[in-house]
């Protein structure tokens, strides 16, 4: 019986390694994502075809609180039917540092999909809020409900009650 318990945990445990649900809030509040946009670069070059935009070196988006670093960031825009272009998608590489007040993510890129508040990173992501911190290869997490996915060999620290 013991055997069977131990190898039923480990096997609990080995499930829980490649796939856990966190809660990733990125703040106290859910975030707008009807908020204006602001972005500063070291330069900038347009598509005249697409109507994109790619911004390159020290990067830095603004969003009312939430804000991301990188090395180089494309902007997707949608034309609407009035001919006012709006983001569509911000896709970020070259390091990402994504910060929301204290709480923070990192990892090689950044998809965000502004509509629908969906943030993926990608490539040895670490997401630290306060004393907790996990990792994994990818995280998709909704901005404005905090619900997030962490894969592909996670790790992270279970805190036992202070005694």
């Amino acid at each position: 019986m013991r055997a069977f318990l131990t190898a039923f945990l480990a096997l609990q445990f080995s499930a829980l390694a490649a796939f856990a649900q966190v809660n990733i809030g990125f703040g106290d509040v859910a975030h707008d994502a009807t908020q204006s946009i602001e972005v500063t670069a070291d330069a900038l070059t347009l598509n005249q075809e697409t109507g994109n935009a790619v911004f390159t070196g020290n990067v830095i988006i603004v969003q009312g609180d939430l804000r991301i670093a990188a090395g180089e960031v494309t902007v997707f825009y949608n034309t609407e039917d009035g001919g006012t272009q709006d983001v569509s998608r911000v896709e970020a590489t070259g390091g990402v540092l994504v910060t929301r007040g204290v709480d923070a993510a990192e990892g090689q890129s950044a998809a965000y999909e502004v509509a629908s508040s969906l943030m993926t990173l990608s490539g040895g992501v670490l997401v630290t809020q306060g004393a907790t911190a996990i990792s994994g290869d990818r995280m998709v997490v909704n901005m404005a409900t905090g619900d997030g996915t962490v894969e592909g060999r996670v790790r992270t620290i279970l805190q036992q009650g202070t005694e």
